[in-house]
């Protein structure tokens, strides 16, 4: 009898485990899925834009008015590191663009953050400003040195887009 037993144990466990991969199937091959979505999720960093603006030693920079398309999915402060903030964006074609500011020593922190571009010697006319434009193999930036701390504008996407953040940024 005990035999038996285990058989059916085995049997109906064998069973189930049919059903519910028979059942991910079905769920898998019917609930509609794009393969070529794109999975960032856009986010809202209003809370800690105003959190860092209180907490912040220099006015921080945020774009407003952008174009539509522009999708903002990254934000942070670290207050010991320079009190660092960054804001990144996808923008309407899909690239990479952060905003980023620091009181760190210029040239190390905008080397950091545009993942090693280097200064090309000009610069770049941006609402009235002269931004330095910054040159790297996987970013490149727009860099503007203020008397409190350093503000780049960096990521994937061409020049042109990057000025366009530039240009929308407010500090408060």
């Amino acid at each position: 009898m005990a035999s038996k037993r285990g058989k059916q144990t085995v049997r109906g466990m064998f069973l189930s485990m049919a059903v519910a991969t028979g059942t991910a199937g079905l769920v898998y091959i019917f609930v509609p899925h794009d393969g070529n979505a794109n999975p960032v999720k856009a986010i809202d960093y209003r809370v800690e834009l105003v959190t860092a603006r209180r907490a912040a030693p220099y006015p921080v920079a945020a774009p407003d008015g952008l174009a539509k398309g522009w999708k903002p999915t990254s934000v942070s402060y670290d207050r010991e590191n320079g009190d660092s903030w960054h804001l990144g964006f996808l923008d309407p074609d899909g690239k990479y663009v952060a905003v980023e500011q620091s009181t760190s020593l210029a040239e190390k922190y905008v080397t950091e953050v545009s993942q090693n571009a280097r200064n090309t010697g000009r610069t770049r006319q941006v609402a009235g400003e002269a931004w330095q434009h910054w040159k790297g193999d996987k970013y490149d930036a727009l860099v503007l040195r203020g008397k409190d701390a350093t503000t780049v504008v960096t990521g994937s996407a061409p020049t042109e887009r990057l000025a366009e953040m530039a240009a929308a940024l407010k500090e408060s």
